[in-house]
């Protein structure tokens, strides 16, 4: 439709009796024009589609007289009736019917344009809210109870919209909110007080002056909703471009809360009904670009909306909920004073005193949120080593299958289902064709045992040769084969089937950086083991090496060091093992799996930790000769290993790698993060040695490189401040002084950043 200027002017003077000059206005699904008169007297001038009921333009009429009647009166737009003594007017133009509305005209300047938006304004904003809502608190106009988009009780209804979402990081930061959405939003919905709302304080539609809210426009998104809504909106559109966007909003409630009391309930749902709020505008953002929309008003707050919904997810929700409780006077849901006394002691009584915790002032996680974790204090913590959860704590996509499935089916692999045969193709696809046979367990120690035991079967040898420091599992065969177990506090020593090779360490063994020939010469360590085995007439049944070492000291494997092992085992009859348990699924960026990068396919090779994201799965994945030969009449049977459940739990995960390019991005963002930390090391003499491969990285600490003496208070130090600042990260190596860095995959070029400079702090202090 085209109403030109011209027209309106006779429009205005045909219906209204006024001669007027006129400009157009921008507008989301209404015409709006701007109207002068000659003595200078405003107006805004509002065209409507058929489309538009004029029953639920009559709800707007009605709402704006009762409160042109109310003491806000001279805050809200008034309705200046036509000749005809309608407030509401029809034409018919161009064969269509179009519905128009003349309304006075509000001073003041929008809240977008307002440079310095102080904690008065906020709180001037909630105390307006507040007040016009009880104003309304008994309006009702059946034309309100509509299903409206743009309601933040609909906020699910989006999720159709979330492929339109380009940036896999945004797609997965608005599918994670909309998911807690559900969780803790939905379920409540029924409980929540009901009114007719506004629904649309947003930046463009507040008008203000100095610290004082001069008006509020635009009544197109009134619905009968939620009460709290209407708050949840303000405060999410007021926190734009803030660079404290909980301050912002906890002044709204406070000042709103003066006005009309806000429930306890309401308060609980805030942070994540504005979260919501941002996930429908985002959405709809999206979905507006994928149909070349050319109206710019589809898209006025897309950037900062952005980066208001990056911002949220670093806020506990639990510091946003105890803010929001504080604003309104009631009690504090974080205890400041909590030390954890009572958790440590029944820690103490029901659980084994070996099982350690990690830093000297403990953390009591509540809450995962993709790379960040949530504490009962209020703070929110950067996951830089748990490569457990591989795509993320609480990955909306992995969530979401093991939701389905387990309320499906769970059961054992006696019966046939397809999920286990789909999920063994899909594994065994990303390895070598010499791979095609799966074991499901539920550990990455039960699946090296289990490989252990298959590889000894095959061979009818026992002894095993490991590499020195290595640590494989928590079962008797795997700490029987782990060096830093049995060498240990409390281990029991070596078994005399078990032979520890020399650990390739480039930094600190004998064949340093530089060296091409490093890998062929610490391979010959091996020929040591292989020919003492041959004086007693013995062979190895197996060589079992992680591809990229951990608790040796986050090590990247010399070139062709495994290329010439695997060698020398097999000639001497033995198999050659692959413990990809923390290194695989893409993780060391250029290839899916970390012996690819030693150009070897190993004859087993054996998967946990990130395989199901936090979920108990694992696997052993061999050759048809070896799972033939273990085809001996002894039944292997696990009960939940193969479950329904798990197998869907990796088929997500294998699903949210691929989609989301993960090896890409740790690929990108680990060599990112590589380089920063190099950046580092002339700076602080500390600092040994930077190695790994995508987001597999060490930062090897010594008290100075001539001696290398390892800086151990030093690096105790740096983890407990860097908890402080809100980054989690450990320590590894067999002298304890490595950096041990291997976050979530999803870790992004921000989180790096945001590390390693508090991390450079962190070493000046020092």
């Amino acid at each position: 439709m085209k109403f030109t200027e011209s027209f309106i002017i006779s429009l205005i003077a045909e219906h209204y009796n006024l001669d007027v000059s006129c400009r157009i206005l921008n507008g989301y699904d209404e015409l709006n024009f701007l109207l002068t008169d000659s003595s200078g007297k405003k107006y805004i001038f509002k065209i409507a589609t058929e489309e538009h009921n004029p029953y639920f333009l009559d709800a707007q009429v009605q709402m704006i007289n009762l409160l042109s009647k109310s003491a806000l009166s001279k805050k809200f737009q008034h309705y200046i009736p036509a000749n005809s003594s309608v407030d509401i007017g029809k034409i018919i133009f161009d064969g269509s019917t179009y519905y128009f509305r003349l309304l006075s005209y509000l001073e003041g300047d929008f809240w977008v344009n307002q440079k310095e938006k102080t904690l008065a304004l906020s709180y001037n904003l909630g105390s307006f809210l507040g007040e016009m809502d009880l104003i309304l608190k008994d309006f009702k106009h059946s034309a309100a109870n509509r299903h409206y988009d743009w309601d933040v009780k609909n906020t699910l209804d989006v999720r159709k919209n979330l492929n339109y979402i380009k940036s896999h990081e945004n797609r997965r930061l608005v599918a994670y909110f909309l998911m807690q959405f559900e969780t803790e939003v939905q379920p409540h919905i029924s409980s929540l007080r009901n009114a007719v709302i506004h629904n649309d304080a947003n930046d463009y539609n507040v008008l203000v002056e100095g610290d004082q809210i001069t008006g509020l426009i635009d009544f197109g998104d009134m619905v009968c909703t939620s009460l709290i809504n209407n708050l949840a909106i303000a405060c999410t559109y007021a926190m734009l471009d803030s660079e404290k966007p909980l301050e912002v909003a906890a002044e709204i409630v406070k000042g709103y809360h003066s006005k009309m009391v806000i429930t306890e309930l309401e308060v609980s749902l805030l942070y994540y009904l504005i979260a919501g709020r941002l996930c429908i505008s985002l959405c709809q953002s999206a979905f507006n670009y994928s149909n070349d929309s050319s109206n710019e008003h589809h898209f006025l707050t897309e950037k900062p909306a952005w980066q208001l919904m990056h911002q949220l997810i670093k806020i506990n929700p639990l510091k946003a909920h105890n803010e929001f409780r504080l604003a309104c006077g009631f009690s504090a849901v974080i205890n400041q004073n909590e030390n954890h006394e009572t958790i440590l002691k029944e820690r103490k009584q029901y659980l084994g005193n070996n099982l350690s915790i990690s830093y000297h002032n403990k953390v009591k996680i509540d809450k995962g949120a993709l790379q960040y974790l949530y504490d009962d204090q209020g703070n929110t913590f950067l996951d830089c080593v748990n490569n457990v959860s591989h795509v993320g704590h609480c990955h909306p996509a992995v969530v979401q299958a093991m939701q389905k499935q387990i309320a499906t089916l769970n059961t054992n692999t006696r019966y046939l289902n397809d999920k286990i045969v789909e999920y063994a193709k899909r594994l065994t696809a990303t390895l070598p064709q010499e791979l095609t046979v799966c074991y499901f367990t539920n550990s990455g120690s039960e699946a090296n045992d289990l490989a252990i035991r298959m590889s000894r079967h095959f061979t009818k040898q026992k002894d095993v040769i490991v590499l020195d420091h290595a640590y494989h599992g928590t079962s008797t065969t795997a700490i029987e084969m782990s060096p830093y177990k049995f060498d240990g506090k409390g281990g029991f020593g070596k078994m005399p089937y078990i032979h520890k090779a020399q650990n390739p360490d480039m930094y600190r063994g004998a064949f340093k950086y530089g060296d091409n020939q490093a890998g062929e010469k610490y391979a010959q360590d091996v020929d040591r083991i292989i020919q003492s085995l041959e004086i007693e007439s013995k062979k190895p049944a197996a060589f079992i090496c992680e591809t990229l070492l951990g608790v040796g000291g986050q090590i990247a494997l010399p070139p062709n060091y495994l290329k010439q092992v695997y060698t020398k085992v097999r000639k001497a009859g033995g198999i050659c093992i692959a413990d990809e348990v923390q290194v695989g699924f893409g993780r060391v960026g250029t290839k899916f799996w970390g012996f690819e990068l030693q150009d070897v396919v190993p004859d087993i090779v054996v998967l946990g930790k990130p395989i199901g994201n936090g979920h108990p799965l694992a696997a052993v994945i061999t050759t048809k000769k070896i799972a033939d030969a273990f085809n001996n009449g002894m039944e292997y049977f696990n009960t939940f290993g193969g479950n329904p459940v798990s197998m869907a739990t990796g088929l997500a995960v294998l699903n949210v790698i691929e989609e989301e390019e993960l090896q890409k991005n740790a690929l990108e963002v680990g060599n990112y993060l590589l380089r920063r930390l190099a950046s580092l090391k002339p700076k602080y003499n500390m600092i040994g040695d930077v190695r790994g491969n995508g987001l597999f990285v060490g930062v090897e600490l010594v008290k100075d490189r001539i001696t290398m003496k390892p800086a151990v208070p030093e690096i105790n130090h740096i983890v407990e401040r860097m908890k402080d600042r809100g980054f989690l990260m450990s320590t590894d190596g067999p002298l304890y002084n490595v950096l041990k860095i291997k976050p979530p995959i999803i870790f992004s070029k921000e989180n790096a950043d945001a590390f390693v400079d508090n991390l450079d702090q962190v070493f000046a202090e020092l």
